[in-house]
């Protein structure tokens, strides 16, 4: 069978039904080690329903609601005052002060309150002169941070602020200034004593930097995309505004980012903000739980409906969110609608995502062993149904339009964890290029490090898997010597088979060949091909933790 017509029939019948350790990724770049954000922060954010309008009354009617609603209690915890708190003017000190008739007793006040009630105080500012609000001229003044930054840090921790929010609002700096300039707060923080978390957004009015690095170094959360919408698919890639779907598309590959102290922020939720149906809304519920995201409501708490406390208060979700492991789902199977994603979870069992994100109801399907469990039976337990079933491998279900099953899987043996693969010749690992996700990307050689791009995950059936579905491929099942060597989405064939021999060299099951760095490189960036098994240094391989 050609590789082409392979691409059609996988095409027609989908690979939703793939082996092995899909959802065991390796340990990414440092995390801030600020001793916050272990697991996703939830609370409340002013903006995405008050946006200016905001009051010392509006925040306490809040929290108070919070409390009483059970919200508090379920792990909401950060209350956010977003932009326009602040009066358009610093002191003659220069430090920055509350707007007097919104908030008349003060930020330190307000802080207690919100402390007294076992909630958690967060403030906005952004990092350059203004703030968003100031730089599209809807608040006055320009207030921001530059300059500042140390004063304005001993400021928030004197108030008792538990969260900062730091916005870039500007369309000027390059990624490596942004990268300074937010490491600048990171610094003052740190240098308070006080535990803050530290959530950045270089994306506002400015380039989508957000998913161009892994900003764990610099803050406890992330952006990765323009401002949210309270719609489905808005039509954009990333830019103003995104809807669930095409935030979903972004935040999906940034999976291995995700670790306890550091995670991807697809945006403050719009559940119970109107605009889509309770399926779309359950579903981006579901998908913000599963991607570890921060669950940050932005609906007016003191009236919400039935359907939407239910799915803000879903405890299933919740947990799957704040398992202490801090892992994002890993993207196991799409094709184009049906999207499934797992995420492994401390105790052993993996939540799934069944999503579809097409116009009519769909079943989807994976498989035990496609999430990264083995042995069996297990045990499937319905997040939103609480309905509890078991099955000897098959995960399924008839999912309508927009909608998210999402089961959490038990029972089994989690499958072993990945592997580096070095090079005895080079000292070098296994390498996606350029750490993309996409078909026909080379493998390479280069410097060993933890990043999920040299993360290969070992299954039954001989695949070397990489990001969970993809898998290491002899393109176009090539056999003659000098075939380049891929990734390409899993699909069983011979050319995705490797055995790993006792003298270090690797075979391709289906061509007889070694796995071989050509022409003997050793340098970063050398490619990989097949080659005629000759025992030399370079098709001598060996795992490594």
């Amino acid at each position: 069978m050609t590789r082409k017509r392979t691409r059609i029939s996988l095409a027609l019948t989908m690979l939703l039904t793939m082996t092995a350790g899909a959802v065991v990724t390796g340990p990414p770049a440092q995390a801030l080690d600020n001793g916050v954000g272990r697991t996703p922060p939830m609370g409340w954010n002013t903006w995405n329903t008050f946006g200016c309008n905001i009051n010392e009354t509006l925040i306490k009617e809040t929290a108070d609601a919070l409390v009483s609603n059970g919200m508090r209690d379920l792990g909401y915890e950060y209350v956010v005052v977003d932009d326009c708190w602040f009066a358009p003017e610093r002191d003659s000190a220069g430090n920055l002060q509350a707007n007097s008739s919104r908030f008349p007793s003060g930020m330190k006040a307000l802080g207690d309150y919100l402390h007294a009630r076992g909630l958690k105080f967060g403030l906005y500012q952004g990092p350059l002169d203004r703030t968003c609000a100031q730089y599209f001229g809807s608040y006055p003044g320009a207030t921001g941070s530059l300059g500042h930054e140390e004063q304005d840090a001993r400021q928030f921790a004197a108030w008792g602020v538990d969260y900062l929010k730091y916005d870039w609002c500007s369309p000027t700096g390059t990624i490596d200034d942004q990268v300074r300039t937010f490491a600048k707060m990171r610094d003052a923080l740190a240098a308070t004593g006080r535990p803050i978390l530290y959530s950045i957004n270089p994306n506002s009015i400015h380039e989508k930097t957000g998913p161009q690095r892994d900003w764990g170094d610099v803050a406890n959360i992330w952006r990765t995309t323009e401002d949210i919408t309270n719609a489905w698919d808005t039509g954009q890639t990333n830019g103003y505004p995104m809807g669930i779907k095409n935030i979903v598309d972004v935040n999906v590959p940034l999976a291995g980012n995700a670790r306890p102290g550091g995670f991807n922020d697809p945006d403050m939720m719009v559940v119970g903000r109107g605009g889509m149906n309770d399926t779309e809304m359950r579903s981006h519920f579901a998908l913000w739980a599963i991607m570890a995201a921060p669950l940050i409501a932005g609906n007016d708490v003191r009236n919400m409906d039935a359907a939407t406390s239910a799915i803000l208060k879903n405890a299933n979700l919740i947990a799957i969110n704040q398992d202490p492991l801090g892992l994002q789902a890993v993207q196991v199977a799409f094709d184009g609608t049906r999207r499934v994603l797992a995420k492994r979870l401390s105790n052993g069992d993996v939540a799934v995502a069944l999503f579809n994100q097409g116009g009519s109801t769909t079943t989807i399907s994976t498989t035990a062993s496609a999430i990264g469990l083995t042995g069996g039976p297990f045990t499937l337990h319905d997040a939103w149904t609480d309905a509890v079933t078991t099955t000897t491998g098959t995960i399924s279900a008839s999912v309508p339009a927009h909608g998210t099953a999402v089961f959490r899987v038990s029972g089994g043996t989690p499958a072993p964890p990945p592997v580096r693969i070095r090079g005895e010749g080079s000292g070098r690992c296994l390498d996606v290029e350029e750490a993309s996700q996409a078909n026909g990307t080379p493998v390479i050689i280069w410097d060993c490090h933890q990043q999920a791009n040299q993360q290969w995950s070992e299954t039954a059936d001989g695949e070397l898997r990489v990001y969970g579905g993809k898998c290491l491929d002899v393109e176009e099942a090539g056999t003659a010597d000098g075939t380049p060597v891929i990734i390409w989405d899993c699909n069983g064939q011979d050319n995705q088979k490797w055995r790993f021999n006792s003298d270090g060299s690797i075979t391709a099951v289906g061509a007889g060949k070694c796995l071989d760095v050509a022409g003997n490189a050793t340098a970063n960036g050398s490619r990989l091909q097949i080659w005629t098994c000759t025992g030399a240094a370079n098709q001598r391989w060996s795992r490594i933790s």
